[in-house]
């Protein structure tokens, strides 16, 4: 049985690990699938992930869960069977098995919070006995059939695991900020500090940033005792992410994804996920009067009368510097922050899949239908990067259960490849 390593317990990861075990309950061939956490599952959806405080609400609907949207059509004669095995792990079994499904029905079906959508990522991860690596990877190199990944675990111990795959997830480090200042909080600092409810009494704050990081900021800030609070973006205006059918449709179903230009698929995820805001929070900023856009890109930071002085840069219009006293980075995470775990031979193989130095544009285009990168011998599946080349429900949790489809059926595929060639070679 191959192995399949994923970097992040969060929902991707449930998502393939929950079809793996169903694809195996029903005899098909599936790999087995590690996961990687260095805090728990569903880290990041609690305050120990560092990317919020647990207390705000998901911004997506909950029923958009592992196994969403239900629609396998690669397993011939077998689809119907996973898709019904696969909602025993869904978010209403979760409901129904904690004695809360008529209660959130009857409130009209809210959004949980984030806490509440870890406990049931870690109640899917129970379900299914998920095979879990306390630790926090270091390194990957390459292998002669695949991948070595270092693990360090709580106590510095290192450790090994020679697997087959590996499928990078999560958002990077949430503890960076724009400068090592007082006034200037990352976002990690931010929600710990609005966790303990000792956020620093200021007259005039800043979140700098444009997505649903600095929307969850901005949910938290409004609720405290602030005179002027601004965001800080080099869009022309705060978006709101487009929700009406025809949008959710391409997230749901990435079928149609392939007929679209280049241009076109860059305008979609523009428009419905990059630097927007969710309407829910968009309805809350426009209810309070504190708070104002800034548009630019922060060039400088400098002490002006013991505030923070920020320097905006835009194209049209001379640089402007506004002081604060309190600067939240909220610009969420680094896209190729994975990259610093290869080491250089294994860099080299990355370069030479994407024909040149790893870039951002370099790498989304590579990704291929199965969401790893195409031209290496060993799959590296990488969902987050998977928007502009397959859909832009993958980076997100739009279509959990297509994400699984596709990254499991290479893995059905080759199996299908190697046992038809034994079967010529016997012959």
């Amino acid at each position: 049985m191959e192995t399949l390593l994923v970097v992040g317990a969060g929902p991707k990861a449930l998502a393939v690990a929950a079809k793996s075990h169903v694809l195996r309950k029903l005899g098909l061939p599936a790999p087995r699938v590690i996961v990687v956490e260095a805090h728990a599952v569903g880290g990041n959806w609690l305050p120990s992930g560092g990317w919020t405080d647990g207390q705000h609400r998901l911004g997506t609907s909950p029923e958009k869960d592992v196994g969403f949207p239900y629609h396998s059509t690669w397993a011939r004669g077998h689809n119907r069977e996973i898709d019904e095995a696969m909602r025993a792990f869904s978010w209403s079994a979760f409901l129904v098995a904690h004695g809360t499904y008529a209660e959130w029905i009857d409130r009209g079906r809210p959004s949980p919070q984030h806490h509440v959508w870890a406990k049931y990522l870690q109640w899917v991860g129970r379900s299914i006995d998920l095979e879990l690596v306390l630790g926090s990877v270091k390194g990957i190199s390459a292998a002669a059939d695949g991948w070595l990944v270092q693990v360090a675990d709580a106590d510095g111990g290192l450790s090994e695991i020679d697997c087959d795959a590996v499928m990078i997830t999560g958002p990077g480090r949430s503890d960076r900020a724009l400068t090592a200042h007082p006034k200037v909080l990352s976002i990690s600092e931010f929600w710990d500090l609005a966790g303990r409810r000792a956020l620093p009494p200021s007259s005039r704050a800043a979140v700098v940033g444009g997505g649903e990081t600095a929307g969850s900021a901005l949910d938290e800030l409004i609720r405290h005792e602030m005179l002027t609070i601004s965001v800080i973006s080099p869009k022309a205006t705060l978006y709101t992410r487009g929700e009406s059918y025809f949008e959710n449709s391409l997230y749901s179903d990435p079928t149609k994804w392939s007929a679209l230009g280049m241009e076109e698929r860059r305008d979609v995820i523009r428009r419905t996920d990059r630097g927007v805001f969710s309407v829910r929070v968009q309805e809350s900023l426009l209810g309070d009067n504190r708070v104002h856009h800034l548009q630019g890109r922060v060039v400088n930071i400098a002490d002006r009368d013991d505030r923070v002085a920020l320097t905006l840069r835009n194209d049209m219009r001379a640089d402007q510097v506004h002081s604060f006293d309190l600067v939240v980075d909220a610009t969420g995470g680094q896209p190729l922050w994975f990259l610093d775990l290869f080491d250089s031979g294994a860099t080299d193989l990355l370069e030479l899949a994407v024909g040149g130095p790893l870039t951002q544009d370099r790498i989304e285009n590579a990704i291929g239908y199965d969401l790893a990168l195409s031209g290496l011998n060993a799959k590296l599946y990488l969902p987050n990067m998977a928007a502009l080349a397959q859909g832009p429900g993958f980076p997100n949790l739009s279509c959990l259960g297509e994400l699984s489809d596709r990254v499991l059926r290479s893995d059905l595929a080759q199996r299908g490849r190697v046992a038809r060639e034994r079967v010529s070679s016997a012959r």
